[in-house]
């Protein structure tokens, strides 16, 4: 009788554990703010609301020391990395654009002859995620559930919308700066769904810019920043100073790009966004939905102001009072604890050389255009070629590889010439032969991001790194891409569904938030991940 009952207990237990339904949030929203760096939470803390990036560090978790574990810190890498959950090396993107090794032939990351625009007759919906080697987590989140999740990419830009949604997302739209309107591509749909044509029948962007761009609070009040004036700063075309307030009433006007390089890209982005969760009814279905934001007004205000600028301040202040109110619409549609929230940064930025010269710090530009002239020079007094090198795209020495092979030069000679002739140039810390870096005399920190960074069909056989403060870029403004703490150091933060409240200052990589992402909502890792799931963040 005791066997009898055992067996009968037993199978009521495992009846009560198979209708025991998979525990997973309505909806995970994944949002990458462009050229963030982690201390800038911290520096305009004093600034910012309770229900914007305070919210997250109270009611979420913080991973106070994430860093990018490859070279280079470019966005559509960034990207990519977040959401595949892998290295350049192994998911392909190795920068916004690279030099095909086999054809000699500069590729854009999301560049796609075969598909065609969709909301708009410019040619800027010709993009896909075709190049993105690897599955993304958005990807796995669809094979897990049979296609019955919905995912959907926002963004200004078009690589910061395609690569996080994945190659199975169910739509990714981006601005198209010739229409002033959100499109997509035939990868996707053929058509726009009605409630992103409402949308851009709205004219938001117009709505938006209508009284200009001037501080949202006093402009004497804005202590964390540099003065209005200063001359590392860039200008809209037909300012005569880099101040507030700025006409982008009237820059819009003059080209609808205008838009990006203003507090006002940001909330246009954020309104779309919930626009599509209530267009797809996303967090309302029987699974798991995914939406993945990026915030990009953050890193054209950057590059165009620099870290230390009252414009950027102002666009984080901004910027926290939309992402308050975007919670709380999450809260409302969703159900506060029904959604998951992650928060990171594609990439960090350098302080701008003017900001840095006039503090005395080490700091200057990478005359890449100068050294390309003058490497191709003697190159071609040694060699008997004239440019044996295509392009220094994202650090590389790119050769033109069909001239070597049809001229039968010597690779490893080339190799060595170019090596000799850059390790000398200013501001140049390191040059190494990609193939043999394991034998480099370098830090095994760099060893790894290089060894990360290096795609054989994308990447060029020879890479240098600039000595700290150094970079490739603009003479006003600012700039990424370097291997050095300002541009890799990135905020990580998590809330919601899931997540219990804390911090830590352990070390964590860009790689493993797609593992933390799988782990949560016991799916597959990406196919090429090589992160690993951060448990402190987990209930």
């Amino acid at each position: 009788m005791k066997k009898y009952l055992i067996v009968l207990l037993s199978a009521i237990s495992f009846q009560t554990i198979a209708q025991q339904k998979l525990s997973r949030p309505k909806l995970v929203v994944g949002i990458v703010v462009d050229q963030m760096r982690l201390d800038y939470i911290y520096r305009y803390y004093d600034r910012l609301s309770d229900n914007g990036f305070k919210r997250m560090l109270k009611e979420g978790f913080s991973c106070e020391n994430t860093f990018i574990r490859h070279l280079p810190s470019y966005t559509a890498v960034g990207h990519s990395t977040i959401f595949t959950g892998s290295v350049p090396s192994i998911h392909g993107i190795t920068g916004n654009n690279w030099i095909d090794q086999a054809t000699g032939k500069n590729v854009y990351c999301t560049d796609d002859s075969t598909v065609q625009t969709v909301g708009s007759t410019s040619v800027n919906g010709k993009m896909s995620p075709r190049n993105l080697l690897a599955s993304t987590v958005t990807d796995e989140l669809m094979l897990a559930t049979n296609f019955q999740s919905k995912v959907v990419g926002v963004s200004l830009k078009d690589r910061a919308s395609i690569l996080p949604a994945g190659h199975a997302a169910t739509g990714a739209f981006w601005f198209d700066d010739a229409s002033g309107n959100f499109i997509s591509s035939t990868w996707y749909m053929q058509q726009l769904p009605e409630w992103a044509q409402k949308f851009n029948d709205d004219k938001q962007p117009e709505k938006l810019v209508a009284k200009g761009w001037d501080t949202y609070y006093p402009i004497n009040t804005y202590k964390q920043s540099t003065a209005d004036d200063v001359p590392w700063e860039g200008l809209f075309k037909g300012e005569k100073a880099p101040v507030f307030p700025h006409d982008m009433a009237t820059f819009y006007k003059q080209d609808h790009d205008n838009i990006r390089t203003s507090p006002f890209g940001n909330t246009l982005t954020l309104d779309f966004a919930k626009a599509a969760v209530n267009g797809y009814g996303l967090g309302t279905g029987s699974a798991t939905d995914f939406l993945t934001i990026n915030c990009a007004s953050t890193d054209y205000v950057g590059h165009k102001y620099g870290p230390n600028s009252i414009e950027i301040e102002d666009v984080y202040i901004r910027l926290d009072k939309d992402l308050a109110t975007f919670f709380s619409f999450l809260d409302t549609k969703v159900g506060k604890g029904n959604y998951t929230v992650f928060l990171s940064a594609d990439h960090g930025a350098s302080h701008a050389i003017g900001f840095m010269k006039e503090h005395k710090i080490p700091a200057d530009l990478v005359q890449t255009k100068a050294m390309l002239a003058g490497l191709n020079a003697v190159l071609a007094k040694q060699f008997g070629q004239n440019d044996l090198v295509l392009s220094l795209t994202n650090y590389y020495v790119n050769f033109d590889m069909k001239k070597v092979k049809q001229q039968g030069l010597d690779i490893e000679a080339l190799k060595k010439a170019s090596i000799e002739y850059i390790e000398v140039q200013p501001g140049i810390q390191y040059v190494v032969d990609v193939t043999k870096v394991s034998e480099s005399t370098i830090p095994a920190v760099l060893k790894e991001k290089i060894i990360n960074g290096y795609n054989r069909k994308r990447c060029g056989l020879v890479t240098f790194v600039p000595e700290p403060g150094w970079f490739e870029g603009p003479a006003k403004g600012t700039t990424h891409g370097t291997w050095n703490a300002q541009d890799v150091h990135i905020p990580l933060l998590f809330m919601g569904w899931g997540i219990k409240q804390g911090a830590s200052t352990q070390v964590h990589y860009m790689t493993d938030i797609a593992p933390t992402i799988s782990a949560l909502l016991h799916i597959q890792m990406p196919n090429g991940s090589i992160g690993e799931p951060i448990t402190e963040v987990q209930k």
